[in-house]
C-alpha cells in the first residue's frame, strides 16, 4: 500500500488516528500489553528470559553484541535452552534471496499474528516527552507501568531500550521514535522538509489463516527506485516505539504481490540488503540462507505494522 502525500497532509491525517486511540500511557499496563509478543510465547523455553534473537529477527534488525554483560547472559542462556530446536523454528522463515523474486516462485514466509485489542497504542509527542525513555530509568519505568522487574515485559523493555541506546553500526543512521511526530521529524531530517514522500506498508488483503505458509509471487515485483529509504520497525514496549534506521549498501525496495497456499493475499513491501558485510555474523538470516556476511544479498518482507519511508521522485 502506497500513499503519496505532503508532510502537512501526512501529519494531519495520522494525528487524527493518533488521538482516536486511548492516549493515556499510564493505562497501558500488563493487562493491555498482554504479552511481549503473542507469536513468541510458545517459543520461549523460560518465561523469565526473553528471546532476544527472536525479537531482533522479528524486527529485521542486525543483531548487535556491543551491549552490557547482562544482555549477553540472557541471550546466551536462551541460545542454550533452544539450540536443539533451531532447525524447526517456523519463524525463521522470513528471509529469502533476490533470486527468489520471480513470478510463480513459491517462498515460505512467516507472518506474525497480533491482536490489535492487546497491542500497544500510539501516544502523543507531549506525553512521550513526559515519560523517560532511558535504560538508566528502567526501575522507574517498571514502577510507572506496574511491571515486575522479572517479568517478560520488563526484559523486553530492557531489550528495546538497549537497542535504542547502543551505537549504530557502521553505515547506519537510526532513531527510536516514541511518537508519530518524532518519526516524521526523522524522515524530514533525512529527505528534506519540503520533500514529498511515499509511506509503504505490507497489506493483508485477506485474513491470514496460518502464520507460516508458502506464498507464490503472482506478478513481477515492482521495484521502488529511491535514493534513500527509512525502515521503521515496531519494538516491544508498553506504547508504540519505532526503531527507524537508514543503512548504506545499495538497498533495493520492492512491492510484491503474494498468494498464500491457504488462500491468503498479501500486497507486501520487501527489501533486499545488497551489502551485508558489516552485519553481525550471528544474524539469523545467514543461518537460514546458509551464507556468510557480504557474500550475497539478504531479502525480507516487512511486517504489516512496519513502515518504509521513501522520497517521492517527480
Amino acid at each position: 500500500m502506497t500513499v503519496d502525500v505532503s508532510w502537512r497532509i501526512i501529519l494531519c491525517a495520522l494525528l487524527v488516528l493518533l488521538f482516536a486511540e486511548d492516549s493515556s500511557a499510564r493505562e497501558i499496563t500488563r493487562i493491555r500489553w498482554k504479552e511481549v509478543d503473542d507469536d513468541t510465547k510458545g517459543q520461549q523455553q523460560n518465561p523469565e528470559i526473553p528471546d532476544l534473537q527472536q525479537l531482533s529477527k522479528d524486527n529485521h534488525l542486525p543483531i548487535k553484541h556491543n551491549i552490557d554483560d547482562d544482555h549477553q547472559k540472557h541471550a546466551h542462556a536462551h541460545a542454550h535452552l533452544s539450540s536443539h530446536m533451531d532447525h524447526m523454528d517456523p519463524s525463521d522463515k522470513i528471509f529469502f534471496t533476490i533470486k527468489d523474486l520471480k513470478v510463480g516462485n513459491a517462498i515460505p514466509i512467516y507472518f506474525s499474528h497480533g491482536d490489535p485489542s492487546t497491542s500497544p497504542h500510539l501516544i502523543s509527542r507531549e506525553e512521550a516527552n513526559s515519560i523517560p525513555f532511558s535504560l538508566a530509568k528502567l526501575p522507574y519505568l517498571l514502577e510507572f507501568f506496574s511491571l515486575s522487574k522479572e517479568s517478560p515485559q520488563a526484559k523486553a523493555m530492557e531489550y528495546t531500550l538497549t537497542q535504542c541506546e547502543v551505537e549504530p553500526m557502521e553505515g547506519e543512521t537510526k532513531l527510536c521514535a516514541t511518537s508519530l511526530e518524532s518519526m516524521l521529524d526523522f524522515a524530514q531530517a533525512t529527505f528534506g522538509i519540503d520533500t514529498q514522500v511515499k509511506a509503504l506498508t505490507t497489506n493483508h488483503l485477506r485474513k491470514s489463516v496460518a502464520p507460516l505458509q508458502n506464498y507464490t509471487l503472482l506478478e513481477e515485483p515492482k521495484e521502488i527506485l529511491a535514493p534513500k529509504m527509512i525502515g521503521c520497525h515496531t519494538m516491544p514496549y508498553p506504547y508504540v516505539v519505532y526503531y527507524c534506521h537508514i543503512q548504506e549498501g545499495g538497498n533495493r525496495l520492492f512491492e510484491i504481490s503474494l498468494g498464500g497456499e491457504h488462500g491468503d493475499r498479501v500486497q507486501a513491501t520487501g527489501v533486499c540488503h545488497m551489502d551485508t558485510s558489516k552485519w553481525d555474523p550471528d544474524n539469523p538470516s545467514f543461518r537460514v540462507l546458509k551464507i556468510k556476511p557480504g557474500t550475497a544479498p539478504v531479502c525480507h518482507i516487512f511486517p504489516a505494522d512496519n513502515i518504509v519511508w521513501v522520497p517521492l521522485i517527480s
